[in-house]
């Protein structure tokens, strides 16, 4: 049955939790969540270790989690592909509405409210991880898919449109607090809020926190114009074609600078916010998901394999990722059997967590088809 002519009325799977789930999403959210374990397990290893144990060279400045060039490029991905995954969960209640289809208007108001409960339920989840995993992404996601809740009805040009505002907006206010601090103002009520106080909270989901709103919003608009055109034949080239541009063009313009001013308003760097930060994290998260994607497409043999246990554990990430914070805390804070020793021990900490966490996500979803995390979080948000 085509999609345009499936009626409201009918049981409301998403798609991208029915049969027909395609696999290229999954495997790209697995592969996002390896790289964001790798970053993860060396940044918190490094924070242990106050920094002391990093020693300069070129392997270890490629793989710093917060300076390095794959600083939250696997994050951003995961955002990308989060955007996606809403346009696969909405979009047959979407086209039913355009249909003019009976009942499609009470369709869109329940996934909006389905929505909202699932970008809840990860707010909680993520304050209360916070507590033991401070900057976890669930925060950030949970609020994006709160706002997702309105966005998944409009054009996509308004959709483009609000995630180049929030771009553009997150490098606003880098800039103008850089202007503030220039004259001598104070921009502590921004930048540093009371622990006890609201405008922390609203603060570090907007602007502040390690992957606030503005911009981080941008990934989820692109990832959810991205999913509107996988059923194009030619989708995986533009995407990767766009991507390179994007990348190429924020390299080139990174390089522009001079000065104090120039040097942050041109700036690649995750945490200074800019546009320039932007168009090549979403380069970079755009060529990652159109090749994964095309390679997983095109598997055969032992590598079909490989993409079956990947697009297992993506379906599953969720509670791979609360496992990977778990396991961190038991072996480094708890019991100490890994102690903060450089890259090397970050990378096979990542690695021995990832070969256990896909053979068991493989058997464990093939048994219940879903993890307790995926579980928990259905049951609550809808």
């Amino acid at each position: 049955m085509s999609i345009a002519g499936r009626s409201a009325t009918d049981e409301a799977v998403p798609l991208s939790e029915s049969n027909d789930r395609l696999c290229g999403p999954d495997v790209v959210r697995a592969v996002a969540l390896i790289g964001v374990v790798v970053m993860n397990y060396h940044g918190y290893l490094m924070l242990r270790s106050l920094r002391t144990d990093v020693i300069d060279s070129a392997l270890n400045r490629f793989f710093d989690p917060f300076e390095g060039p794959l600083s939250t490029r696997f994050a951003s991905t995961f955002v990308l592909t989060a955007g996606v995954g809403i346009t696969l969960m909405t979009r047959r209640v979407e086209a039913d509405r355009v249909d003019g289809v009976a009942g499609a208007a009470k369709a869109v108001t329940e996934m909006r409210w389905r929505l909202v409960r699932r970008g809840l339920a990860l707010y909680v989840l993520g304050q209360l991880l916070d507590v033991i995993w401070p900057g976890t992404i669930i925060i950030y996601y949970g609020a994006m898919f709160a706002i997702a809740s309105l966005l998944f009805t409009l054009a996509t040009r308004w959709i483009i449109m609000i995630g180049i505002a929030a771009a553009l907006a997150g490098w606003w206010v880098s800039l103008w607090s850089f202007w503030q601090v220039e004259d001598g103002a104070s921009v502590a009520w921004l930048r540093s809020p009371a622990s006890d106080s609201i405008r922390r909270y609203v603060f570090d989901l907007t602007v502040n926190g390690t992957h606030p709103l503005l911009p981080w919003l941008a990934f989820l608009c692109a990832g959810i114009v991205l999913g509107r055109t996988l059923e194009a034949p030619d989708w995986q080239l533009w995407c990767g074609g766009i991507g390179l541009v994007l990348f190429g063009v924020a390299t080139i313009v990174s390089t522009m600078t001079g000065t104090a001013f120039t040097d942050l308003a041109l700036s690649r760097h995750p945490f200074d916010r800019g546009v320039v930060y932007v168009a090549s994290a979403l380069g970079t998260s755009l060529i990652a998901f159109a090749g994964i994607s095309w390679l997983a497409d095109r598997a055969i043999g032992p590598a079909a394999v490989v993409v079956e246990v990947l697009r297992e554990a993506g379906q599953m990430t969720l509670t791979l990722y609360i496992a990977h914070i778990l396991l961190f805390n038991l072996f480094v804070d708890w019991i100490g059997w890994v102690e903060p020793a450089g890259l090397g021990t970050a990378l096979t900490f990542a690695f021995g967590f990832w070969v256990i966490a896909m053979v068991l996500g493989a058997w464990w979803h093939r048994r219940y088809a879903r993890g307790p995390a995926e579980w928990a979080y259905r049951a609550i948000g809808g």
